[in-house]
């Protein structure tokens, strides 16, 4: 009897100390990062039976667990990833902002300034310093576009960059959790679960899911399948594929994620990835940046086309006065072919696209995918316009938002693609390119005087050409008012005399232009505005000669004002050719502002709700896994006096045994 009492008493001292040393391993671990409770599993063996009946025959130390959760693991995981696709969005978007200040340093301010400074030409056409002024404000404006342009190229060097970095952390990752796989599956054999090698696992896939959305699949041998982009593996037990940063097939500044298989590079899908930084850098890079590229781009050919063109139908103060010369340059359209398309013998690409700008008021904030037809039909050609995803057909030689497609060379296979870059890169090539104050062409081509035997209120407010069909030769003009219209009173009628002897007919409202009336039965289009104030009477005469002295005339000067009112940035066609009137400068930026001030805070909501949930996750994780310094305490106390009493049993048989020896041998 004195034997199995020492035998419980050895099993209870075991059990015991076991236990105090699972605790003790537990306080000593209880600020480690991913470390999880462990616990001993006590079990009662089978009792000895004996013709008393069953005795116990002490108790057995089973194994060690840990307090984990597969489900609490994932949702922290998953939560994790979400919490970081989120927050690094919105540091990334609170860059962005930057670019699209609101006070005096933005674009919105330096457009205005240029606008104000073409005042003081309207009212001194002749002044020198005032052109000077003028000029100086063309190239803040320029340098404004032009350093915006340059801070979004900065960002999108600096989102290849971090890719390149969490790209490398990831391969680690992926690495040492295959390598973890490895040392789990060889001491799974044992039949004992190896709890600080999981711990280190489970420690590696949650820094894993700060850079990728991941799932796990675990294994029979203990290892444990680690999974991206729907499904793609990335650790299947031992083994772990590397990712790797590729250039994008059209934009070598732009970057994707590629996987390395054993036939190659493999492109992922940027819409497969969700969750992690690596996702929100992709996402940044394709949405949101290149949004502001092509918003600014927009803004910048739009003011440069629509300047020149009016600064054409001027006349600077040369000798002899010519047509003005171009104020603002920029960067000419670009169709970048993916470098999959066909190619020549000589390693030319087979194919080759032509953009030109037919109407930069037209131009949208985006880019395009031009590809050959789903039918395959010659010359015809699917465009979609990534912005919104809007597809249409267009065939060789078509116009669609103010740009035409020239398809040159062989025609396009079903593999080619290219990405048409209208605007996206004239921001950043934006420049001021006229240096000489003479230059600015603020005269009108025209000039009117007002017969002085007028008895109407009529005066000329403004005189300036719109289009190329101005012609100086057909000055001089007269207009003569014939008195008012038969049908509506408030209108008056008139007559245009050309010098070539054409006369024209037309009706006059307050607020219409005179020679440049599209809409009139019939049309009249002789390419100038003239805009009066007051009102004229029957007999009233305005005459219109060629501009002699340029210096003295200010028409063109007040058609370059007129402009920042205009809403030349984004015009559409509607299906049934009416155009859509777009914004002026102000508004256009004011809008580009508005756009991306939105997008941040999206995202800053999002990263504070994912924040708010992932802590939540961890949280319950950790009262799931985590250590209670306390409560371990008490149970520290608990053993220890479990000890002591197994120590007070062992004590008792060995007393036992030794008496039952001496009243033997006695």
């Amino acid at each position: 009897m004195s034997s199995s009492l020492l035998q419980i008493g050895v099993t209870a001292l075991f059990a015991n100390q076991a236990a105090l040393q699972t605790i003790g391993q537990n306080i000593a671990n209880a600020n480690t990062p991913g470390y999880s409770r462990q616990s001993v599993v006590l079990s009662t063996p089978p009792g000895q039976f004996t013709g008393s009946g069953f005795f116990g025959k002490g108790v057995s130390v089973d194994t060690v667990i840990r307090a984990h959760s597969d489900f609490l693991t994932s949702q922290a995981n998953s939560t994790s990833a979400t919490q970081s696709l989120d927050q690094t969005h919105s540091d990334y978007l609170s860059q962005l902002q930057k670019v699209f200040p609101t006070d005096d340093t933005g674009i919105g301010s330096a457009a205005s300034t240029f606008f104000n400074n073409l005042i003081n030409v309207a009212n001194s056409p002749s002044d020198p310093s005032a052109r000077q002024v003028a000029l100086s404000g063309a190239s803040e404006l320029a340098a404004r576009f032009t350093s915006a342009g340059q801070q979004l190229t900065s960002l999108q060097s600096g989102v290849v960059s971090d890719l390149k970095a969490d790209v490398s952390q990831v391969n680690q990752l992926a690495q040492q959790i295959a390598q973890a796989n490895a040392a789990i599956s060889k001491e799974q054999g044992t039949g004992a679960s190896p709890n600080d090698l999981l711990d280190q696992r489970d420690q590696l896939i949650a820094k894993l899911s700060k850079f990728l959305q991941i799932s796990t699949l675990p294994a029979s041998d203990g290892s444990m399948g680690v999974f991206i982009g729907g499904g793609q593996r990335l650790v299947l037990d031992t083994q772990a594929l590397q990712l790797s940063v590729t250039q994008d097939p059209f934009d070598s500044s732009k970057a994707q994620i590629s996987i390395q298989e054993t036939n190659g590079a493999r492109t992922l899908d940027s819409s497969t990835l969700t969750g992690g930084s690596i996702t929100a850098r992709i996402l940044f890079q394709n949405d949101d940046l290149e949004h502001a590229k092509n918003l600014l781009g927009q803004m910048a050919t739009a003011i440069t086309a629509r300047v020149n063109q009016q600064q054409a139908l001027g006349l600077d103060t040369s000798q002899p006065p010519g047509a003005g010369a171009p104020i603002f340059g920029t960067v000419a359209p670009k169709a970048l072919p993916a470098t999959t398309n066909a190619r020549n013998p000589d390693g030319t690409y087979a194919t080759s696209v032509n953009l030109t700008i037919t109407d930069a008021t037209q131009l949208q904030a985006s880019s395009y995918k031009l590809r050959a037809s789903p039918d395959g039909t010659p010359g015809v050609y699917q465009l979609t316009r990534v912005s919104d995803g809007l597809v249409r057909t267009v065939s060789n030689g078509d116009t669609v938002d103010g740009f035409k497609i020239d398809v040159s060379g062989a025609d396009m296979g079903s593999g080619d693609a290219f990405l048409l870059q209208t605007v996206s890169q004239a921001s950043q090539n934006m420049k001021a390119i006229l240096t000489n104050p003479n230059g600015i062409a603020a005269a009108s081509p025209l000039t009117s005087s007002i017969a002085a035997t007028n008895t109407g209120t009529a005066t000329v407010r403004s005189l300036y050409a719109v289009n190329s069909n101005i012609d100086p030769t057909l000055a001089p003009m007269s207009i003569q008012f014939t008195g008012p219209n038969a049908s509506d009173p408030s209108k008056v009628d008139y007559t245009l005399s050309l010098s070539n002897g054409t006369v024209l007919t037309g009706t006059w409202a307050s607020g219409q232009a005179i020679g440049n009336q599209p809409n009139a039965n019939p049309p009249i289009d002789l390419g100038f505005e003239l805009q009066l104030d007051g009102v004229p009477r029957a007999g009233d005469q305005i005459d219109l000669a060629a501009t002699q002295f340029t210096a003295t005339n200010n028409g063109n000067a007040k058609a370059l004002l007129d402009l920042q009112t205009e809403g030349f940035v984004g015009r559409s066609v509607a299906s049934d050719g009416t155009v859509t009137p777009g914004a002026n400068i102000n508004d256009a930026y004011a809008a580009a502002m508005g756009d991306v001030g939105a997008r941040v805070q999206g995202a800053t909501y999002l990263a504070q709700v994912s924040t708010s949930v992932s802590q939540d996750a961890e949280t319950a994780r950790a009262n799931q896994a985590g250590v209670n310094v306390d409560e371990e305490a008490a149970r520290l106390m608990q053993y220890q006096q479990g000890y002591q009493a197994a120590a007070k049993v062992l004590q008792t048989a060995q007393t036992l045994f030794s008496q039952l020896l001496n009243t033997i041998s006695g």
